[in-house]
Formats: structure tokens, sequence, C-alpha cells
């Protein structure tokens, strides 16, 4: 079992009697990295935390539970401004079930449309990489489709990948 999975008041007894941990302690604690929690902090992704006279962060078990939530919700794919909304909806325990299905359910048509996209990347990386030989000269049909210089790898590469009905919606 991780530290991770672990109820913090198991690791570290302190969070449970009021006491502070550290950052290290708590990139330990909840698997998020250091920079990535100050991250959080300064994109309002956590709140502020408290800080010692000196400027050194101090945080709270729940702030730990925090930040492993955020870590699965990431872990899911989830993004920042969905993240928040979850958070929301994880501290308002009057929340219907429903908002948070219905968050869940628009994330998932997201990550459909995602998996189709590179579905549709790999068949075009596929047929470029048919026209290849791979061989020691220096002719690349990959190379010269990606710099618009190969007719017939181009006229493929564009049928199959910029026509295609999942790339129409795509923003660049």
């Amino acid at each position: 079992m991780s530290p991770v999975d672990i109820p913090v008041s198991k690791l570290f007894p302190c969070c449970c009697e009021g006491e502070f941990v550290n950052i290290g302690q708590v990139a330990k604690l909840s698997g998020v990295s250091a920079k990535m929690i100050r991250h959080y902090e300064a994109t309002g992704l956590m709140s502020k935390v408290a800080r010692t006279q000196a400027g050194y962060r101090h945080y709270t078990e729940r702030d730990i539970y925090t930040l492993r939530f955020i870590r699965r919700a990431r872990v899911a794919g989830f993004g920042s401004s969905q993240i928040r909304r979850l958070l929301s909806l994880w501290y308002d325990h009057q929340r219907p079930a429903r908002e948070v299905k219905q968050l869940a359910s628009e994330h998932l048509v997201e990550l459909q449309a995602k998996i189709m996209e590179l579905q549709a990347m790999a068949a075009a990386l596929s047929q470029l990489m048919a026209h290849c030989q791979g061989d020691d000269r220096p002719h690349c049909p990959i190379l010269e489709t990606l710099a618009g210089t190969d007719s017939v790898a181009e006229r493929d590469f564009v049928h199959d990948v910029l026509v295609s009905e999942e790339w129409k919606t795509q923003k660049f």
C-alpha cells in the first residue's frame, strides 16, 4: 500500500492533533509534487495555506485530503476548471449527486472525442509510415508530408485526417 492510500492520521498523527505539516511532508502524503502544490495554490485550485513568520507554508490534514482529491481527479483526466467545480461539490455536503454525475458525463464525452482524435492521428501516422522505406536514403515521406512537400502522402494525410469528421471541429 502506497503512503497516498493510507489515512493521513495513521501516517502522520500530528495532523489530527491540529498540528501542521510542511510542503515536503504534504507532497509525500498526498502524492503531489511540491511544485504542483505551489501551482495549485497560485492558481486558486486550492486555497492559500497558513504561513509561518519566516514564510514557510503549513498544511493541515484537510489540505492533504484536498491534494489527494486533486491528484485523483487529474488522473481521471479532469481539467482545472472541472476540478474546481468537483471540489466545490465535494465540500458542499448538501449537493445533489446529479450535478456530479452531469459533470462526469460531460467529461466522458470529452474523453471519447479525444480518443477518436487520437485514433485519427494514429491512422494518419500509420499511413505516413506506409509510404516511408525506412532505409539509409535521405528521402523521407514522413518529413516531406509534415513540411508539405510530398504530394502523394500529403493527399492521403489530408484525406485521412484533416478532412475527417473528427478534425472539422478541432481548434488549433
